[in-house]
C-alpha cells in the first residue's frame, strides 16, 4: 500500500508503554472456549476480532486474562511503565492511524450519522469501558466507549503464527474492527444481542456468524471506496486481504488447533465465507449488498 505521507487520523490514545490493572489468570483448557463465547457476546458488547478464541488456542496464549478482566468490570488503574517503542511500532502506529483517518473519510461519506471511533494502541493489557483485557484477546471494538482497541504485536503475531503478511491484511483488521463500529452505529449489535437470551447456543452462534461476515463485508466496502479515492493499493495487496480472512476462518483455526471442525460452534465464519463476504463488499462498494442476515446462503 502506498500509505506513507497521508493524512493521520487525530482519533488515537496512544497507551503503550502503561500498565493496567485489573488482569485475571489461570491455566487455559480448551473446553472452556464455550463458556468464554457466552462472556463475550453477554450484555458488555465486547465485540472482537474473527480470531479471537480459537486464535488462544493455536498460539498458546491465555484468553482467561481477559475474562478476569470483564469479571472486574473494567475498574481497573493504569500506571507508566519504562517503554521506549521501537522504530518498527512506531511505524506501525502512524500507519494505523492513517488507516483510521482513511475510514473516517470513507464512512462520513457513506453515512449521515457516522461517528468517529477512536483507537486505542496498547501494550500487554489495556482498561476499556468493556473490561479489561489482555493482548491474548487479539484487537476488539467496545460499543460501550465506541473505541477500537489493539496491541500493536498483533500484527507480528499474524505473520508469524498464522502466515497472514502484509500491509493491507493490517489495514483489513482495523478496517473489520471499524465495521463493528458501523454495527452498533445502526443498532445491529444491540438486536443480536438481545437475542442471547431467547436462543440455544447453537441457533445464537448462527447470529454471532453473520454478525462477523458482515463486519468482513463492511471492511471490502470500504477498500473499494478507499481504492477510488487514493488508488494505493498495490499488486498483490488484496491477496493479503483475502489471506487474512482465510487464516481466520473457524474451520481453519479449529483445524489448527489440532482438532475436529465443529460447524455447530463456528461463531465467526469459515474461510471461504470471510473471504466471501470481503470480497463483495470490494467488488460492490454497495452497503445494500451486505445483508448477512437475510441472505439464503452465507
Amino acid at each position: 500500500m502506498k500509505w506513507q505521507g497521508k493524512r493521520q487520523s487525530s482519533n488515537i490514545d496512544d497507551r503503550r508503554g502503561k500498565r493496567s490493572s485489573g488482569m485475571g489468570g489461570g491455566g487455559f483448557n480448551p473446553l472452556l472456549i464455550g463458556p468464554l463465547l457466552k462472556i463475550l457476546f453477554s450484555k458488555t458488547g465486547l465485540i472482537i476480532v474473527g480470531i479471537v478464541v480459537v486464535f488462544s488456542v493455536v498460539t498458546g496464549t491465555n484468553p482467561l486474562s481477559f475474562i478476569g478482566g470483564m469479571m472486574g468490570g473494567g475498574q481497573g488503574f493504569t500506571t507508566e511503565t519504562n517503554y521506549t517503542p521501537t522504530a518498527e511500532e512506531d511505524r506501525l502506529a502512524e500507519f494505523c492511524a492513517t488507516i483510521l483517518a482513511d475510514t473516517e473519510e470513507v464512512w462520513n461519506q457513506q453515512m449521515e450519522n457516522y461517528r468517529n471511533p477512536t483507537l486505542v494502541l496498547f501494550t500487554n493489557s489495556v482498561n476499556s469501558s468493556c473490561g479489561t483485557a489482555s493482548s491474548a484477546t487479539g484487537p476488539f471494538y467496545c460499543p460501550a466507549d465506541e473505541k477500537l482497541y489493539i496491541d500493536l504485536s498483533f500484527f507480528e503475531d499474524m505473520e508469524r503464527q498464522l502466515n497472514a503478511p502484509g500491509d493491507f491484511a493490517q489495514a483489513y483488521v482495523i478496517a473489520h474492527e471499524v465495521g463493528h463500529h458501523i454495527q452498533n452505529i445502526m443498532g445491529i449489535t444491540d438486536e443480536v444481542q438481545k437475542l442471547r437470551g431467547q436462543l440455544s447456543e447453537k441457533d445464537y452462534n448462527q447470529y454471532s456468524v453473520k454478525l462477523e461476515l458482515q463486519a468482513d463485508f463492511l471492511a471490502g466496502v470500504w477498500a473499494n471506496h478507499s481504492q477510488k479515492s487514493n488508488g494505493w493499493l498495490e499488486r498483490g495487496d488484496l491477496e493479503e486481504a483475502l489471506n487474512a480472512a482465510n487464516a481466520i476462518g473457524d474451520d481453519r483455526l479449529q483445524k489448527q488447533a489440532g482438532g475436529r471442525v465443529v460447524p455447530d460452534s463456528f461463531t465467526h465464519g469459515t474461510s471461504a465465507q470471510r473471504m466471501k463476504w470481503f470480497r463483495r463488499g470490494f467488488e460492490t462498494g454497495d452497503l445494500s449488498q451486505g445483508d448477512t442476515f437475510g441472505a439464503e446462503n452465507l
